[in-house]
């Protein structure tokens, strides 16, 4: 572990190893564990675990080491979310789109760009998202857009949804038309610049302290060098898609492993046996155990697809090709399909290996389906197997886009 001196005034967060990443998730999931609970049910923010998180080092493993960053891999960026999801998912995904536009900078933005936000996440810095829009016809339908001001000077019109990580960021990066019906690129804006305003108005069911609101922009002011390309990620081979989806997959992996924990501490040490079974303990009711079997299956396969994803994702980056990026697109696919299948019946058969006591409303254990339920919505499983299937029958590669 090493901490640089940085341009930007202090000091940079420390720069890890492979093995140092993996040890400090470990703790701090431990750490987050403890109030997960309470914080879902309070919908208490996470902002203190946020800026521990931060001041971690974790949030910048992903920085090039050409640029005085860690540069790990992708297998060990998904193995760090998953233990991080099993402490708290919601912490989890507050800086997964922090970690998507890291990627973005790295792929498409020029070296002085490079050098300014590589050098704001060594700093400490976290990276929201302004993406997604509630009114659009879909997902990949954008209508905010940067109009010409003044040479070199631009302003951003429009309102996201689902902003993820924004009310926690120090940037918020915005998708936009650069110019009506133009290309779009990612506008880099300041959480705190005159015209940006972000609302916590999220009310999932799950996933209820991500803040994933909206982002109002009124005639926010931009300039030529906060603006990167996003058009071009798509021109050619990329795992830009891929490595999202990744990070998604590890995330429900991370809940479905967390169900399962907190299920068996609950039937060793306060649930009932059924009287049938003929047992001291409900943990030695031939069918529980049966029962946690099968669970435990499901979530070793989900974890076994995520981890040989993430590698799929690092060989594609070391030898890209259409491919290659293919291949990990797939890999990817499974592994999604798989964690949202997991994740959601371990959650849910947690209730019938507990017993009618973990029913309780006290106990909060609902909290791991609503989860898990949530946040697989992010994207459907159904389309990850249809891609899967078209390439058994007849070798179709998926599509080239940011949601594969």
């Amino acid at each position: 572990m090493v901490s640089l001196a940085s341009e930007h005034g202090t000091d940079t967060v420390p720069v890890l190893t492979s093995a140092e990443a993996v040890s400090v998730a470990r703790r701090l999931s431990a750490v987050f564990a403890e109030g997960a609970a309470r914080r879902d049910a309070e919908r208490i923010l996470p902002g203190p675990e946020l800026d521990e998180l931060s001041a971690s080092g974790l949030l910048a493993i992903s920085v090039p080491a050409a640029f005085g960053g860690a540069g790990l891999p992708v297998a060990t960026i998904t193995e760090v979310f998953r233990i991080l999801a099993e402490g708290d998912p919601n912490i989890a995904q507050i800086p997964h789109s922090h970690f998507v536009y890291v990627n973005a900078v790295h792929h498409q933005a020029t070296p002085a760009q490079q050098e300014f936000l590589f050098g704001e996440v060594l700093a400490g810095k976290r990276f929201g998202n302004a993406q997604s829009e509630i009114r659009s016809k879909h997902v990949r339908d954008h209508a905010t857009t940067l109009w010409p001001a003044a040479p070199g000077r631009w302003r951003l019109a429009g309102e996201k949804g689902y902003a993820t990580g924004a009310l926690f960021a120090d940037w918020i990066p915005v998708l936009a038309h650069l110019d009506e019906g133009g290309p779009l690129h990612v506008a880099w804006v300041e959480r705190t610049a005159p015209g940006v305003t972000v609302v916590d108005d999220w009310d999932g069911l799950g996933q209820r302290t991500t803040a994933s609101g909206t982002v109002r922009l009124d005639d926010v002011a931009v300039s030529d060098d906060r603006i990167t390309p996003y058009h071009l990620t798509f021109t050619g081979p990329q795992t830009y898609g891929s490595f999202a989806q990744v990070l998604h997959a590890a995330l429900d992996a991370g809940i479905a492993r967390a169900a399962i924990r907190d299920a068996a501490a609950f039937v060793t040490t306060a649930s009932r046996p059924y009287p049938d079974a003929g047992v001291e303990r409900a943990a030695d009711d031939p069918l529980v155990v049966h029962a946690f079997g099968e669970m435990e299956l499901a979530v070793r396969g989900a974890e076994a697809l995520v981890a040989e994803a993430a590698r799929a994702v690092d060989a594609a980056n070391e030898h890209l090709s259409a491919e290659s990026a293919g291949a990990a697109s797939l890999a990817v696919a499974a592994a999604r399909a798989a964690t949202t299948h997991a994740s959601v019946e371990a959650a849910s058969r947690l209730f019938e290996v507990c017993g009618t006591r973990s029913a309780l409303a006290s106990l909060r254990l609902d909290r791991h389906w609503r989860n898990a339920r949530t946040h697989t919505l992010h994207d459907p499983a159904a389309w990850k197997v249809q891609h899967l299937g078209r390439f058994a029958v007849d070798g179709t590669l998926p599509p080239n886009h940011g949601q594969i």
